[in-house]
């Protein structure tokens, strides 16, 4: 029998790499199955589909966000508490990263192009607030949920009514976040201050207005 090999930095750097890389393609594994598994599909105008595509490619670019902003505010959590928290909470976003993919495939499009920039943005923000301390770094956690289920509910008024699919996935999502938003105030967030929420809300206007197209 062959002795347990140790994992070395180098090993957990190729790791991480390895699942940015996913991450930014799009090859993201669920533990859970999509809510639209036994939905039927609808017929859709070609416009309703492009309509429909955009918001789910939206959907998904935040899904990619959460991936680099659970990845490091897990990485530089001062609590193992708070870090495992992140990781688990990073681990359900996983499963709306595969279900907004597969859902972009169903409608015949594809993830954002720009997905590198944002994930490289979200993580350096995520590091940010991490680094301020456990409190602030609930705190944003309970202020990008609450901006990201707003954006949702948006999106259930925005999508094609008969896109039934493409509905199922984006409620579940939102029950998460919400889910993922009261968990970060129980384990005692810290208020975000006014302009810090102006500025978020700002950048999100920005990523999701490109996203819908690029």
């Amino acid at each position: 029998m062959l002795p347990a090999r140790h994992t070395t930095p180098l090993d957990a750097l190729i790791t991480r790499a390895d699942g940015v890389l996913r991450v930014m393609a799009g090859v993201a594994h669920a533990a859970r199955p999509t809510p639209a598994l036994h939905v039927d599909d609808a017929a859709l105008s070609e416009q309703e589909q492009r309509h429909a595509a955009g918001l789910m490619r939206v959907n998904h670019v935040g899904e990619v966000c959460a991936q680099a902003l659970y990845n490091a505010q897990a990485r530089f959590a001062r609590s193992p508490a708070l870090r495992e928290q992140f990781i688990q909470a990073g681990k359900e976003e996983e499963d709306h990263l595969a279900w907004t993919a597969e859902r972009l495939k169903e409608l015949g499009s594809r993830p954002s192009l720009l997905n590198p920039l944002w994930y490289a943005g979200a993580y350096a923000i995520g590091s940010v607030a991490a680094r301020l301390g456990d409190g602030p770094s609930l705190g944003f956690v309970v202020e990008t949920e609450r901006q990201v289920e707003a954006h949702l509910n948006s999106h259930l008024d925005l999508l094609p009514a008969q896109d039934a699919k493409s509905r199922a996935i984006v409620e579940v999502m939102r029950d998460d976040e919400v889910v993922h938003a009261n968990t970060a105030q129980d384990m005692g967030a810290s208020a975000t201050p006014a302009p810090v929420k102006a500025l978020m809300q700002a950048m999100a206007k920005v990523m999701t207005s490109t996203a819908y197209y690029l």
